[in-house]
């Protein structure tokens, strides 16, 4: 009787250990792509993601003109290979200016840098120009965003365009960003009002309220020199516009 009760004994915890999760495992065919995963399947890493943001729709005060800002960026792609669309620009009295879109293909370099390459066109009232595009784009030490890039265009016109920006959290909803754009060109374009060297540089410091991480509004002053020859002007006049304090309100949003 005590031999027997001791295999009942024994077959009770082989039943049991049958039933463990760990066992199930052991006994997985090692084809099986759950056996590594005892919490389900692997997650599929080239899942393709869509993401946009329209990071400044705003209106400017101040100058001699009130100006429409937009300048927003859209993605699809995988962590690894990404389509951007970008577009920036002003309506002024009724008028496109200094309209900048761009589609670039992107891949990381880096943990925190991207490498993107693709065309931009400048589309807008004035005469159009195409050019070639290559950069790269990322978080700097201190979550700084940058972003640095060069153009070619085929009428041997060079630029590049940088980019700096810094969110800085004053509350988990009040958030304080400075930015600043430069556009630097080797040659003057006066068809579109653009000068050799710093053509222009838009900065400003604005403070947004977050209603919700997807919508917020804000309010900034921004600082913007632009001093191109205009295409009107002759040869030895004095450059165009050039330096305009302005009192900016406007919404960010993102899906």
């Amino acid at each position: 009787m005590r031999a027997l009760a001791l295999v009942w004994r024994a077959a009770g915890w082989a039943v049991l250990a049958a039933g463990l999760p760990g066992s199930a495992l052991a006994g997985a065919d090692e084809g099986d792509s759950s056996a590594a995963a005892p919490f389900g399947p692997p997650s599929d890493d080239d899942r393709v993601y869509v993401h946009g943001l329209l990071d400044e729709l705003e209106g400017r005060f101040g100058g001699t003109d009130v100006a429409l800002r937009w300048d927003g960026e859209a993605w699809v792609g995988t962590d690894t290979n990404r389509l951007w669309l970008k577009s920036e620009g002003f309506v002024v009295g009724g008028r496109v200016e200094d309209g900048d879109h761009e589609l670039l293909y992107a891949r990381p370099v880096s943990t925190y840098f991207d490498v993107q390459a693709g065309v931009r066109y400048d589309l807008d009232s004035a005469p159009g120009r195409g050019w070639a595009a290559v950069g790269v784009e990322g978080l700097a030490p201190y979550f700084f965003h940058l972003s640095a890039t060069l153009y070619a265009s085929d009428a041997g016109h060079y630029a590049a365009k940088l980019l700096a920006s810094y969110a800085e959290l004053l509350t988990q909803r009040l958030i304080l960003e400075p930015l600043a754009e430069l556009n630097l060109y080797t040659r003057p374009d006066r068809a579109r009002g653009v000068g050799a060297g710093l053509s222009d540089l838009d900065t400003g410091l604005r403070l947004r309220y977050e209603i919700s991480r997807k919508f917020a509004p804000y309010l900034g002053v921004v600082y913007e020199r632009s001093c191109g020859p205009s295409a009107s002007a002759s040869p030895n006049d004095a450059l165009g516009r050039c330096g305009d304090w302005r009192l900016a309100l406007g919404v960010r949003a993102w899906l």
